[in-house]
């Protein structure tokens, strides 16, 4: 019984481990960078040209090849490891960035795409699609699947491309993959969602028990989010909120998520449903990592430890592995 019990939770979360000094102390440093780059910035917009700034002043990628793509009338990047002997073509991560619906570029995520580009032996797909205010609900799914079904339309088989997204793009990523399902379209290998935000009707219990821990997202701006991203649309529509959504037949499912993020119930409860589904599940709750704490290796030890998590997640369920 011991050895069920052992199984069972393993397979409910993956442990990391606690957080280290050092850590807490690379958080705070990046905690305070957020805050001087987001002060006074309330609007969409503000905030999207606050996230822009404080992405370029980050370090871009380094040691692969770009080429710029027009995905059926998407904007991406197509990028892969600039090592000779990398297949081009055989595997892909389609990335969708976030900044909730409304911010986030090919630009500010470059550097991640081009890290899991680099750990998975991959190219990386990474688009940008049409943000709100100008564009609201569906615009931004519509765009991620019209990647998707451009990738499948030009060379890769759906049992090698993995899709992925962070915070809103974690949304999309989902939606994206339940819409295949619903058309019965091919489905990706895998999905991989780093605090999505599975509940636009923001009723997870760490909207509250998180609010003082968490200094980067808050109940009101999701609400705020909502309100422009879907107008009179109710936000427990499953085809908006994947909490809401019945998760049969979802393909491996990796889920990332910070302890004291008020996305981490978004997280858990989109995990519960989906493994009561029938889904196969990993979930990792970082001790004391911020919101999107994966885009800043370049400050965070533990953002290139949960990178390489993404890459080896990919890399279990791509049908053709990368050769050693």
């Amino acid at each position: 019984m011991a050895a069920l019990l052992l199984l069972a939770s393993t397979a409910v979360g993956r442990d990391i481990g606690p957080q280290s000094q050092a850590s807490r102390e690379q958080v705070e440093k990046l905690v305070g960078l957020w805050k001087d780059h987001f002060a006074g910035a309330d609007s969409l917009q503000e905030r999207r040209t606050a996230f822009r700034a404080l992405m370029e002043a980050t370090p871009g990628p380094t040691r692969i090849q770009v080429r710029q793509v027009d995905a059926d009338g998407v904007d991406a990047e197509l990028m892969w490891p600039a090592r000779l002997h990398h297949p081009i073509g055989q595997r892909v991560i389609l990335y969708i960035h976030g900044g909730g619906f409304s911010g986030g570029s090919i630009r500010t995520h470059s550097l991640l795409a081009g890290s899991l580009a680099k750990a998975a032996s991959s190219d990386v797909f990474l688009i940008d699609y049409r943000l709100m205010p100008e564009y609201g609900y569906p615009a931004q799914i519509n765009d991620a699947l019209t990647a998707y079904r451009w990738l499948l339309d030009n060379g890769y088989r759906s049992e090698n491309v993995v899709v992925a997204g962070d915070g809103a793009g974690g949304n999309i990523a989902i939606e994206t993959v339940l819409r295949q399902i619903q058309a019965a379209k091919p489905l990706p290998a895998a999905v991989i969602a780093l605090s999505p935000i599975t509940d636009l009707a923001a009723t997870g219990g760490s909207m509250a028990t998180n609010a003082e821990s968490d200094s980067l997202v808050d109940k009101a701006r999701i609400e705020t989010l909502r309100k422009t991203y879907l107008g009179s649309r109710s936000p427990a529509d499953p085809r908006v909120s994947p909490l809401y959504a019945d998760m049969t037949g979802f393909p491996p499912l990796l889920l990332q998520v910070g302890s004291g993020e008020v996305l981490l119930d978004d997280t858990l409860r989109l995990a519960d449903k989906a493994r009561q589904a029938g889904v196969d599940v990993t979930t990792e709750v970082w001790p004391g990592m911020p919101h999107q704490w994966q885009l800043f290796p370049s400050l965070l030890d533990d953002a290139d430890r949960s990178s390489q998590n993404i890459a080896e997640f990919a890399i279990r369920h791509f049908a053709d592995k990368p050769q050693e």
